[in-house]
This record gives structure tokens, C-alpha cells and sequence, in this order.
């Protein structure tokens, strides 16, 4: 019973997952803030989160996955600020913004020491079947930096009642990118590659496509912290 629900879990997973790259794309390449880029953006959110659960069901299902247990964690929290920062009224912060802080914290102190742990040779006090080697290290660090700088984000939303203009733009902007560049890494460096003939394993070229949503971010957070972009295309305080 319990290796079907899991069979079960694995196959949602996947086709949330493909859902949510699928989505996620279409709203990367569509008219910012018109009708498809909101539509494919709520349908990429929904896809996600629940893709994001069932990793996290399977992380405790499947051994040696726990760390997968705060990626899936990570992705959550960053789809779901990212999602509210337009859905709350500009200028305001409430419950959520609150609890969405004590997340972030909650979820960089793991991945702190976890970095820490592994820059000082120490033994991971967290398993994976991936070896915290090459770009797996290097993701680590990275969450890591992404965190604290998301939590200092939220301190500031929270501590300062709310965020309005560029600022909140700039914030639903690199929090929905993020999540995305995580879909896209996942997909094609541990779904794809293993469709691979023998043992798994990931060629270099299946690392490069999530640098794609990542150069699409770098350009829009220059667009709309620099340019006035989104004053120009009547935004105003909508995304």
C-alpha cells in the first residue's frame, strides 16, 4: 500500500513538475502583466506547490532524500511570498508576511549549518544520495545566500509595513524566477537524465537551461530597478 501511494506521489510529482516548467515558461516569455502572463503564472504557482509537497512526502518516504525535504520547503516558501507580494495591496504587510519570516528563518538555519558543515570538513549532519560535491556544493551555498537574503527581505516588509513600487515588482520578480530556475534544474539534471541510456548520469549540456530564467531575471531586475520600466508599461503598483 504504502509503495503504491509512494509510485503514486512520484508520477503527481512529475507531471506537477513538467506543469509548472511548462507554465512558468509561457509566463516568462508572455506580456508582463497582461492576461496570459497572469493566467500561466497562477497555473506555474499552483503546479508548484503541489509538486513541492509530494518532493517533500517523498523525501521522508524515500531514504537518504531528507535534504530534498527543505528544497521542497524552500520552493514553497519562495512561490508562495513571490505569489502574495501582488496579491497584498501595496504598502501593507499582515499575517502572513509574519509567519513568511519566521519561515525563513527556520529554513536558512538548517542550510546555515549545513554550509557550514561542509566548508569545515565536518560530517553533513544531513543525508543525500547526491555527494555535497561540485555544482551540488555549490547549490548549497548558493540556497544558502538566498535565504538569508529572502529573510532580510521579509524583515523588511514586515518591520516596515508593507512594500510598494520597484521594490515589490523587483521581489515577486526574482522570488517566481527562482522558483523557476529550480523547476528547470531539477527537470533536466534529475528527471531528463535519467531517461538516458545506462547508468544515470548528467551530461554538462543539461546544466545550461536553467541559466536561461536566471539571464531572463538579470535582465528584467535591471528593467525595473533601473529604467522605470513598469511606471512606463502602466503598471503602477500591479505585476
Amino acid at each position: 500500500m504504502l509503495r503504491a501511494l509512494t509510485l503514486l506521489a512520484y508520477v503527481v510529482h512529475v507531471g506537477a513538475g513538467m506543469t509548472g516548467l511548462t507554465a512558468g515558461t509561457i509566463a516568462l516569455i508572455a506580456r508582463k502583466g497582461g492576461y496570459v502572463h497572469r493566467r500561466a503564472g497562477s497555473v506555474f504557482v499552483a503546479a508548484m506547490v503541489i509538486m513541492a509537497i509530494l518532493a517533500g512526502y517523498l523525501a521522508v518516504a524515500v531514504p537518504d532524500q531528507l535534504v530534498n525535504l527543505f528544497v521542497a520547503a524552500f520552493t514553497l516558501y519562495l512561490l508562495t511570498t513571490a505569489w502574495m507580494t501582488v496579491r497584498r495591496k501595496p504598502g501593507s504587510a499582515g499575517l502572513f508576511e509574519s509567519i513568511a519570516l519566521i519561515i525563513g528563518l527556520c529554513l536558512c538555519a538548517p542550510f546555515a549549518i549545513l554550509s557550514i558543515q561542509l566548508a569545515t570538513g565536518m560530517t553533513p549532519t544531513f543525508k543525500s544520495a547526491v555527494p555535497f560535491k561540485g555544482p551540488v556544493l555549490i547549490a548549497v551555498y548558493t540556497a544558502t545566500a538566498v535565504l538569508a537574503l529572502a529573510a532580510i527581505g521579509d524583515a523588511r516588509v514586515v518591520f516596515g509595513g508593507g512594500i510598494s513600487g520597484a521594490p515589490r515588482i523587483a521581489r515577486h520578480l526574482w522570488r517566481m524566477c527562482l522558483g523557476l530556475t529550480m523547476a528547470t534544474g531539477s527537470a533536466f539534471t534529475n528527471g531528463f537524465a535519467r531517461l538516458l541510456p545506462g547508468p544515470y548520469h548528467v551530461p554538462p549540456a543539461f546544466f545550461y537551461p536553467q541559466f536561461v530564467p536566471l539571464a531572463v531575471l538579470l535582465y528584467w531586475m535591471i528593467r525595473v530597478r533601473f529604467t522605470g520600466w513598469y511606471r512606463q508599461a502602466g503598471f503602477g503598483e500591479t505585476a
